[in-house]
């Protein structure tokens, strides 16, 4: 098994990697598979979206997700800044434009249909494309968006549920679960970072430094935005902004007499919080694995980077090697998909890729990464995936606060230890897994449940 680093940390724009990223790119990829398509004149193209893209669909903006793939927009290379413009457009066009100049019908307005009835078999998130004439469908397909950005045709998932990414296993080290990484790890004498750099380089040789270095650098930018931007969120709640606030007040307590000694976890707090906060706005960020999640693993290197003795860019990359051998772990054997397992997948995972990522860039052994990684994500099962209104916002962005919390705590109590413990990874993930399938899906980002009925969204 084989996922690579940069399979895991996708760059597109918020609120959400399975709601909005994934969306967007099952939308340009249905429009692409039409270049082949013999198609009469006057062809509409619709969409449907099911299951928890139907219900928290509106809070998430799927809709609007679906239009800018249809517009030929990409997740990674589109600009926050554009997307009005180009939902204005394509709302007076009423038109969709294919990669050879045919023109098809698309009224934005009617032609994404919210469908409240029983989700798609296959996978919470599906969406339905089709082109028609004369009432009848011409070329259709169905996709699966299943978290981090990560698309499937209902063909694909059928035949591979984990099927994510298109790399071949064909890599030095290609460890399908933690124990094997283990093994792997004490056979070679090589630490967890180290076998997955191996396996990155087999595929993006000496360009690897460089795109790690992207990837943070625009975590750490989508941080800085977080960091200073004031104002109401969008979509209703009037959640305010609080990064930037903290932030200033922190910075003015510098220097005094009566300083708290956990006020390093405000930073560690405010530097997730911004994230996500940005996240919530619609802005450029780093799926990490999930957009819901986007903070946790930003907020823990800037915490390594600016608080931890020792810290270099060299640890960054080690940092996010690390972890990324821990997500596909987990996905690769569970989910990071909210409407899948709930937020245990979101939050809980990338707490565990943080914890480890952490501990192998402070030193620990791939023990003591392995451990780290099962602590942060032991006290995140069970937990919930219930947005107010449907929205990325509450719990969404404070959790990512204590999900950056656990992380560290995780990773230094591993560190204290000598990497023995009780459960081990594989076990906790087997159990996220087994949660996930029990979970009533009023928990699973649908919005039926939890928080979401009990708190007066407007």
């Amino acid at each position: 098994m084989f996922l690579s680093v940069f399979d895991l940390f996708k760059i597109g724009i918020g609120p959400s990697s399975s709601h909005t990223v994934g969306p967007m790119v099952a939308a340009r990829r249905f429009l692409q598979s039409l270049r082949d398509v013999d198609l009469p004149p006057e062809v509409r193209l619709r969409c449907s979206l099911h299951g928890s893209l139907a219900f928290t669909g509106k809070g998430h903006g799927t809709d609007r997700a679906v239009i800018l793939g249809l517009a030929g927009e990409t997740p990674q290379d589109i600009d926050p800044d554009a997307v009005e413009t180009i939902l204005a457009r394509m709302a007076a066009e009423k038109g969709v434009l294919l990669p050879d100049g045919r023109r098809l019908a698309f009224d934005p307005a009617q032609d994404v249909i919210f469908d409240f009835g029983p989700a798609l078999k296959g996978h919470a998130n599906g969406m339905v494309f089709w082109a028609e004439a004369a009432g009848a469908r011409i070329a259709a397909e169905t996709y699966f968006s299943i978290g981090g950005g990560f698309v499937q045709t209902a063909a694909e998932r059928e035949a591979d549920s984990h099927s994510t990414a298109g790399h071949p296993a064909n890599v030095p080290h290609p460890f399908a679960n933690a124990a094997e990484m283990l093994a792997m790890g004490q056979a070679s004498g090589l630490s967890i970072a180290a076998m997955k750099r191996a396996n990155e380089r087999s595929i993006h040789g000496d360009a690897l430094d460089a795109k790690l270095d992207h990837v943070w650098g625009v975590m750490n930018g989508c941080m800085e935005r977080g960091l200073s931007q004031q104002g109401i969120l969008p979509g209703g709640l009037k959640v305010k902004r609080r990064a930037a606030d903290v932030l200033t007040r922190l910075k003015a307590e510098q220097g005094g007499n009566f300083i708290q000694p956990h006020r390093v976890m405000d930073f560690l707090s405010v530097y997730a919080m911004a994230v996500n906060e940005e996240n919530a706005a619609g802005g450029k960020v780093v799926t990490a694995p999930t957009n819901g999640a986007a903070g946790v693993i930003p907020a823990v290197i800037r915490y390594y980077r600016d608080h931890c003795i020792g810290a270099d860019p060299a640890g960054v990359r080690t940092f996010l090697l690390a972890a990324a051998a821990i997500g596909g772990i987990i996905k690769h054997n569970a989910s990071i998909s909210g409407a899948e397992v709930g937020c245990q997948g979101e939050v809980g995972s990338a707490s565990a890729m943080a914890a480890a990522g952490l501990c192998a860039a402070l030193g620990g052994s791939n023990e003591q990464v392995e451990n780290a990684a099962e602590i942060a994500l032991e006290h995140h099962l069970g937990m919930t995936c219930d947005p107010v209104g449907g929205l990325v916002q509450v719990p969404c962005i404070e959790r990512n606060a204590f999900g950056a919390v656990k992380a560290v705590t995780a990773a230094s109590l591993a560190l204290r230890g000598d990497g023995t413990h009780l459960v081990h990874l594989d076990t906790c993930v087997e159990t996220m897994r087994q949660t996930g399938l029990d979970m009533s899906e009023r928990y699973k980002e649908t919005s039926q449940g939890g928080l979401a009925v009990n708190v007066v969204a407007c």
